[in-house]
């Protein structure tokens, strides 16, 4: 965005301003508003010939390798690709860093079709019963035109396990789509998992849903999701229900292309489920699917909760794609119905952080809740609560719809920062009390965070409101 950004009187007391190296960053205190020098424009989708989208050398090879937890503990691993032409091998070969004795792992093949499009051969293996901890290489594909990639496992499950996630969401397949990858990449304190908060290739986006678009944006995400576990949630770009063309299978280019270990927490569906990893409690859920009362994600999570042991895993961290706090003016409220359903249960579970994306821009909320309304008593307004999440939106991978700079005015109470712009998050879990959140736009350098604050863990520090931001 370049040059000077432009605050309100009341915030000049509490910025810092860096320098023209690193363009503008903000160390942000709460109720922090940020407009800001930038040109509103559609970003642009890098073209099918792209770098970023090579085909990897050889007859048949596999491309679009992906990985995910595979297990709920953390010792498994859903490794994923697709071979174009035939079918060839779903096994997976692997071996640890440090020993020449090799195992294999049989895997799945599936393929399907959408309108006029026919995917190519769709792989999933799950490796179980890995080591903790230990770095593991694996081989996908046979002979010459076989790949080689590594993943690293995480810590066995702990209350004072340390461990980073990076967090993205709305990415799609622009250069601002590349630029917040490389930003990811390239940050020193980048996450050791993704959790990616919905909206994926905006293969929807194109005529007839070109589900093309699903395929190289599987070859433009490799260079990460083949070395460390993208946590996926669905957004509506995933939707792909277009009974118009005769595809009224919600879902169905994602379910077919992205396995996830939903049976592991007892869910009956792989849109929403759970898993633990490290220290953290991960909970999936689905803005897109039924979540009414009796519904099967209503029941599910009303089930989940109670089996969260805090001692064991002390941070409980919730996905979703609709957010269910903001203040833009882009799908304003659309969250609420299922904030009016699920926000008493983490208010009452003391979840620590929402993540979710759908505004394409960046915010972060108070600790807030908003569930004290019944029908006659007008209570109906955000109040703190120190019980609450906090709730961040972070839309702003880069995808072609382009940025959401429209918020609404004046800036409401629960709103502690937001910006349009481009960028991703990561939290640092450090011990069972305290991490660290920050946020990065792209145009910064790479170790600069433009947001950010020191998160103390609601089960285990349930009064502490002294975050430093």
């Amino acid at each position: 965005m370049g040059g000077m950004i432009r605050y309100p009187n009341s915030c000049l007391g509490s910025l810092l301003v860096l320098g023209l190296v690193l363009n503008v960053a903000v160390v942000s205190n709460a109720g922090k508003s940020t407009t800001f020098v930038r040109k509103v424009e559609k970003a642009v989708d890098m073209p099918l010939d792209s770098d970023v989208f090579r085909l990897p050398p050889g007859h048949n090879a596999p491309q679009q390798v992906h990985i995910t937890q595979g297990d709920h503990v953390g010792k498994g691993v859903i490794v994923s690709w697709v071979t174009p032409i035939s079918p060839g091998s779903s096994s997976v070969v692997y071996w640890t860093e440090n020993s020449k004795h090799k195992y294999k792992a049989k895997g799945i093949v599936t393929k399907y079709k959408y309108y006029n499009y026919t995917s190519g051969y769709i792989h999933h293996c799950t490796i179980k019963n890995l080591e903790y901890n230990t770095k593991y290489n694996y081989k996908v594909g046979t002979g010459k035109y076989a790949r080689t990639f590594w993943f690293v496992t995480p810590p066995e499950v702990g209350p004072d396990v340390p461990y980073t996630f990076g967090v993205i969401g709305d990415l799609g397949q622009t250069f601002d789509s590349n630029k917040t990858l490389t930003h990811y990449e390239m940050n020193p304190t980048k996450g050791k998992t993704l959790l990616f908060v919905g909206d994926l290739s905006y293969a929807d986006n194109y005529p007839f849903h070109d589900n093309v678009r699903w395929d190289t944006w599987g070859r433009f995400v490799e260079r990460s999701a083949a070395y460390q576990p993208w946590i996926l949630t669905a957004g509506n770009h995933e939707l792909d229900y277009v009974p118009e063309i005769n595809e009224t299978e919600p879902f169905k280019p994602y379910t077919h292309r992205y396995h996830v270990p939903y049976k592991a927490s007892e869910s009956t569906a792989p849109l929403w489920y759970s898993i633990k990893r490290a220290s953290a409690y991960i909970i999936v859920l689905s803005s897109y699917s039924a979540y009414g009362k009796y519904t099967p994600q209503y029941e599910w999570l009303q089930n989940e909760l109670p089996k969260v042991n805090r001692s064991e895993t002390p941070w409980l961290i919730v996905l979703v794609h609709s957010p269910w706090y903001n203040s833009y003016n882009y799908h304003y409220m659309e969250g609420e119905t299922m904030r009016v359903m699920y926000e008493s249960w983490l208010v009452q579970y003391k979840v620590d952080v929402v993540f979710a994306g759908h505004v394409h821009a960046y915010e972060r909320s108070e600790r807030v809740s908003n569930i004290a309304y019944n029908i006659t008593n007008g209570l109906c307004k955000p109040v703190k609560d120190l019980s609450a999440p906090v709730y961040i939106t972070i839309g702003d991978g880069g995808n072609s719809e382009g940025l959401a700079a429209n918020m609404t005015e004046p800036q409401p109470s629960y709103s502690a920062y937001r910006e349009a712009s481009f960028g991703h998050a990561t939290f640092d879990i450090k011990n069972r009390t305290h991490a660290h959140y920050s946020w990065h736009r792209n145009q910064d350098g790479y170790a600069v965070q433009a947001d950010s604050m020191w998160f103390h863990n609601r089960y285990w520090r349930p009064d502490d409101d002294s975050s430093d931001h």
